[in-house]
């Protein structure tokens, strides 16, 4: 055989296997488009038949306070819409993180939810750096619900009537004031940073929950604490203690004359942002159709009305603008934390 002969025998193998190539990785193409077709068609599939079974959100607090207040109000309006029992269990202890990292560890099909302050979720990676899952990537936000504002209230002993007159006389004191909360809780990271802003001494004694904490305001064997509006303006109303400060943005409506901290402190925002997550892996089109429906329920004008009564603003935020609204908190908070070094024992 020539050599010519000889390199065109070697042409026309290599023509054949491109060939045969160039035709396998067609039918690879083809099989991945219609494989990921019928993924989509599945997931829509899926959402579509959600639920049709019951459906848990988990409060990681004891009953009474504002997220589990709040689910049960939503879990009412989403069991009307659905026509299946969306019931609420509370799972309190260790500052949340025990029904947390029970729902991050659940089936992520929809049926297991959380809703929780989501400071509990933006505070703990810094606080709690032995954590059993991670806020960030075991758990997927879903809505927003509302946000209620913390409340600066002192008690009756203390001779002060407003904010300014309150960080005067704390500066002026020989002994730092006795400022009750949780620890590790939002109302004592929102106290940390009032003090490092004001400079002011603050002694921080912990509790089990904030019911105690406005029981011993209310007999004065504390000068102060914050909490949220929903949990702790009846109780000013009914003049247990002072109010003398709220932690909004801007002026709140139910209290329109109450000086925002944010007017002495500008960006000073802390209180009770309560929010639903759910497993990481849980389906892009269920989480959607659970944040357009709960988008729906808050935009009713009874609940728009419900939610004022309680002191709190209803919040449409996606579940995308949430992730980087939490992203944000963690770091800002990680930096509060850490300048005032706190720690849990």
């Amino acid at each position: 055989m020539t050599c010519i002969q000889q390199f065109r025998q070697v042409i026309t193998a290599a023509s054949r296997f491109s060939i045969r190539t160039g035709m396998k990785c067609v039918a690879y193409a083809m099989l991945g488009t219609v494989a990921a077709a019928m993924g989509v068609a599945q997931a829509q599939d899926t959402a579509a038949n959600f639920p049709n079974k019951p459906i848990r959100i988990i409060v990681p607090f004891a009953a009474g306070g504002a997220s589990d207040v709040l689910s049960r109000i939503i879990g009412k309006k989403l069991t009307e819409a659905w026509g299946q029992s969306v019931v609420v269990e509370n799972k309190p202890g260790g500052n949340a993180q025990i029904g947390a990292a029970m729902v991050a560890k659940s089936d992520p099909d929809g049926y297991t939810l959380l809703v929780v302050d989501l400071s509990a979720l933006t505070q703990a990676p810094t606080m709690m750096p032995n954590l059993t899952y991670s806020p960030e990537k075991d758990l997927t936000p879903v809505s927003v619900i509302a946000y209620s504002p913390h409340i600066l209230v002192v008690a009756n002993k203390l001779p002060v009537s407003t904010y300014d007159e309150f960080i005067a006389y704390a500066k002026k004191q020989k002994d730092p004031i006795n400022f009750g909360a949780p620890l590790g809780a939002a109302p004592h990271l929102a106290g940390v940073l009032l003090a490092q802003k004001q400079g002011i001494s603050i002694n921080f004694i912990g509790y089990k929950g904030g019911a105690q904490v406005m029981t011993d305001l209310a007999g004065g064997q504390i000068d102060a604490t914050m909490n949220s509006y929903l949990a702790t303006y009846p109780m000013v109303r009914s003049g247990n203690f002072k109010l003398i400060a709220v932690a909004s943005p801007n002026r709140f409506a139910p209290i329109p004359d109450t000086l925002t901290i944010a007017e002495r402190i500008p960006g000073y925002v802390t209180g009770s942002f309560q929010g639903m997550m759910a497993p990481a892996a849980t389906p892009p089109a269920i989480i959607e159709k659970i944040h357009a429906e709960i988008n729906k329920i808050i935009s009713q004008p009874d609940m728009r009305k419900q939610f004022a009564d309680l002191g709190s603003d209803p919040d449409r935020r996606s579940p995308a603008e949430l992730r980087k609204w939490m992203a944000d908190e963690t770091k800002y908070w990680a930096k509060v934390i850490k300048d005032g070094n706190v720690k849990l024992d």
